[in-house]
């Protein structure tokens, strides 16, 4: 009687064992599916910095919760005047974190009327500390890591582009 409870308890040990593996698949396909299908639509931005610069960027548009929550994630590369402007819908403090982002990335923190407020540099690829906004922000964009020491980029820089503007009428 041991002998067929301990068969009994492996095979339905084996069977739980097989289902929960079944499904690991299955549930990283449909997520890759997923992220798979998160588009961004591109416009040009440009930063005007303290000392009278124009600096420009094509930026990326995280607009939707999905888009918000991909961000850059699993990029392996981005051009050097490249990025994506994360637009949250509102004024209110943000966290950001590296979670599955291969690139180091510099994030600018702005606020309504597109003036930058702060800056973290060199953020680190796939780490999950948060990072704040130091305050309330509407927006942030995010540039390859680097950028902001090698274009002398500053809190009060402003921001400028057409979604900037729609949002606001500025």
């Amino acid at each position: 009687m041991t002998g067929r409870l301990s068969f009994t308890v492996l095979k339905s040990a084996a069977l739980a064992l097989f289902l929960v593996c079944g499904a690991v698949p299955t549930t990283f396909a449909a997520q890759t599916a997923s992220e798979q299908t998160v588009k961004f639509e591109s416009e040009p931005l440009s930063i005007k910095t303290a000392k009278g610069e124009t600096l420009k960027f094509t930026v990326e548009l995280a607009l939707t919760e999905p888009q918000l929550e991909y961000g850059l994630m699993y990029r392996d590369t981005m051009p050097a005047d490249h990025g994506m402007l994360f637009d949250f819908g509102t004024t209110r403090p943000v966290m950001m974190w590296m979670k599955n982002t291969k690139l180091a990335l510099d994030m600018l923190f702005l606020d309504r009327n597109g003036v930058i407020t702060h800056i973290q540099e060199n953020a680190v690829p796939y780490s999950e500390a948060i990072i704040g906004s130091g305050g309330p922000v509407d927006y942030v964009i995010e540039l390859n890591g680097g950028v902001v020491k090698k274009l002398g980029l500053a809190v009060g820089d402003k921001a400028t582009s057409a979604a900037l503007s729609a949002k606001h009428g500025k």
